[in-house]
C-alpha cells in the first residue's frame, strides 16, 4: 500500500465506513466486559485466568485493529465515484480479479468480499485481509506492494474478470 490515490463507489465507501465503525463498537465492547469481568474476580486464580483471556483477546483484537486502521487509511485517499461511473479495469468491492505475483509470475484469482461473505475455499477474500485491503481501488497494470512475514510482496492486477457495476448490479 501506498499513497496513490484509488478509486472506491460511494455505495462500496459508505458501506465499509459502517463496517470500521461497527468493529470499533464491538472492540470497546469486549474490552469493557473483560475490565468489568477483572474487578468481579473471585479470587487470584481467577483473576489470573481472566487477564489471560484479556491478553489473548487483545492480541488477537490487535491483528483485526491493524487491519481495520489500513482499511480505514485506504478509504482516506480513495477518489469516490457515483456506481455507474467507476472507471474500467478498477478493483472494486465483490469484483473477481486476476493478480499476478512479480516474483513467480504465477496468476492468483479472487472475489474480493465483505468480510461476512469471505470464503477462502471458494477464494473470497475479506476487505480485511492484507491482500484484500491491498488491492482494493487499483486498476488494471497496477502493482501493489506490502509488507508481509516473509518480506515484500508484489502483484500485478492482471485482469478483471468481473465487477458488480459492469454486470448491473447482478451477482453470479
Amino acid at each position: 500500500m501506498d499513497n496513490k490515490q484509488i478509486y472506491i463507489t460511494e455505495t462500496d465507501f459508505k458501506r465499509l465506513k459502517e463496517t470500521v465503525k461497527n468493529m470499533m463498537l464491538k472492540r470497546d465492547a469486549d474490552r469493557r466486559s473483560l475490565e468489568e469481568l477483572e474487578r468481579s474476580y473471585g479470587s487470584r486464580d481467577e483473576l489470573g485466568l481472566i487477564q489471560d483471556a484479556r491478553r489473548v483477546k487483545n492480541s488477537k483484537n490487535g491483528t483485526e485493529w491493524k487491519r481495520i486502521e489500513e482499511l480505514e487509511i485506504e478509504l482516506n485517499r480513495a477518489i469516490i465515484v457515483n456506481d455507474d461511473n467507476i472507471p474500467q479495469g478498477i478493483v472494486t468491492m465483490n469484483t473477481k480479479v486476476c493478480l499476478q505475483d512479480m516474483e513467480t509470475k504465477k496468476d492468483e484469482v479472487y472475489q474480493l468480499v465483505y468480510p461476512e461473505d469471505a470464503d477462502i475455499e471458494q477464494n473470497k477474500i475479506s476487505v480485511l485481509a492484507p491482500i484484500g485491503t491491498a488491492i482494493l481501488g487499483y486498476k488494471v497494470g497496477d502493482i501493489i506492494e506490502w509488507n508481509v512475514p516473509a518480506g515484500l510482496r508484489k502483484l500485478r492486477v492482471k485482469k478483471v474478470l468481473y465487477r458488480v457495476e459492469s454486470a448491473k448490479g447482478y451477482h453470479f
